[in-house]
């Protein structure tokens, strides 16, 4: 089961990629209902559907790395897969996909400027809290979890050094991102953490 579910984020994990270069985020919450009302696809893509069943992927996978490295370390082992599991339920605590979509179709629906605004204003609240909450603590909790188990694959027997090296550069380059996307404002250092963004990934996939 593990092995399928590696098979199947590794396909989600390229297709993140694919739908992050094709189709940008859009920035305000009218960007947004006007993609949904165009393309829902596009909307739940650009909203990140595809990490949600990733995520939803990595429950067997990790539950068998612990499984597999408990000897080696079974306390770190431990540690990381419950961080790991935090940074799901953050995910999907927070994760408000399915809310902007309802929100949108009730702008759509309408009927004076004032219900419009109102529904602007809660969509606008709901992308706030999936941008800093959902996506970005989940994010750092993950990356931590993968440092920590690819730590403990270097120590082991069972896995090869380059898997564990990837991992380790994974779970970092992860962390990266997120404190270079907060560092600074300036379009630069935003370029150099999309760089990590994208580096974690194909580390992830290694």
């Amino acid at each position: 089961m593990a092995g399928l579910a590696g098979g199947i984020i590794a396909v989600l994990l390229v297709g993140e990629v694919v739908v992050y270069a094709f189709f940008p985020r859009p920035e305000t919450a009218l960007e947004h209902f006007n993609l949904f009302q165009e393309n829902r696809l596009v909307g739940l893509l650009t909203l990140d559907l595809l990490g949600m069943v990733a995520y939803l992927a990595f429950i067997p996978l990790i539950l068998a790395l612990y499984l597999a490295l408990r000897r080696s370390a079974e306390a770190v082992m431990a540690i990381a897969a419950a961080v790991f599991f935090l940074g799901i339920a953050d995910f999907f605590a927070n994760n408000n996909l399915f809310a902007v979509l309802t929100l949108s179709d009730q702008y759509a629906a309408a009927s004076t400027s004032a219900e419009r605004e109102l529904f602007l204003a809660a969509g606008e609240a709901m992308l706030a809290l999936f941008n800093e909450n959902a996506f970005l603590v989940s994010y750092v909790l993950v990356s931590a979890s993968w440092a920590l188990i690819s730590t403990v694959m270097l120590r082991s027997q069972i896995f090869g050094r380059i898997t564990g090296w990837s991992g380790l550069l994974a779970g970092t380059a992860g962390i990266m991102a997120v404190v270079l996307e907060h560092a600074s404002p300036r379009q630069s250092v935003l370029n150099v953490a999309i760089g990590f963004y994208f580096a974690a990934i194909v580390l992830l996939l290694v």
